[in-house]
């Protein structure tokens, strides 16, 4: 059986409770570079930092750490929420700026009120800044200059080690043989990993079931629409 211990050192940030301190970071391959990023502050390489990664990757989890770590805001970039002068007293965290959308002229005063006040600017995203949809030529520079760290597609490792995680969460343990089933078969994103577990978990509740390989088997095949019957 996987400890909880091991389970919870991943850069996470979803339900059930899951753990997201700094402590609880897997350093894996597809997020060293955030995570280093994140360790590094206040020592960034330039005042804006832009962490892109798929849904599910961590990037909440990295930008809760930071925002404790700096003392820094969240804020929204649109007119008339205050997000400028906030930008001016200390460093600010922007969550999900391509999901959430932003307003190009207050983005452009919030990095240069970060700029010319020595503070600091996290944002987090899943598209790299140049897929943004930006009209404004000054707001696009300064993106350019911004430093963007990626977080990169799961390897099998980052996968179970996500799947163990997810379970975890939901006080559930599972054998490393039927996790390393699971990740064989699975479509290569956290965020299938996530759906795969809530479904497990469901399913195993509604049967009043442990969480075997024939249940895992049944939901794979009912997530990629074909025959998961092959060992």
């Amino acid at each position: 059986m996987t400890s909880r211990k091991t389970a919870e050192q991943l850069p996470l940030a979803f339900g059930h409770d899951p753990a997201t301190g700094r402590d609880d970071l897997l350093i894996a391959e597809p997020v060293n570079a955030a995570v280093a990023m994140i360790d590094a502050w206040p020592h960034w390489p330039s005042p804006v930092v832009i962490i892109a990664g798929p849904v599910g990757s961590g990037k909440s989890h990295l930008a809760a750490i930071w925002r404790e770590k700096a003392a820094a805001e969240t804020i929204e970039a649109r007119a008339g929420a205050g997000a400028e002068e906030a930008a001016e007293h200390g460093p600010v965290l922007i969550e999900d700026a391509d999901r959430n959308g932003f307003d190009d002229r207050t983005l452009f005063h919030i990095i240069n009120n970060v700029r010319q006040n020595g503070h600091t600017l996290l944002i987090t995203s899943r598209l790299w800044p140049m897929s943004w949809p930006v009209d404004l030529p000054d707001l696009r520079s300064r993106l350019k200059a911004a430093t963007v760290v990626e977080i990169g597609e799961p390897d099998d490792e980052l996968l179970s080690q996500v799947i163990v995680k997810l379970f975890a969460d939901r006080q559930l343990f599972v054998d490393d043989r039927l996790v390393a089933y699971i990740v064989a078969r699975m479509e290569r994103s956290l965020e299938a990993a996530q759906t795969l577990v809530e479904r497990l978990d469901r399913l195993a509740l509604a049967r009043g079931s442990r969480i075997t390989r024939a249940l895992a088997q049944e939901v794979l095949g009912e997530m990629v629409g074909g025959d998961e019957s092959a060992s």
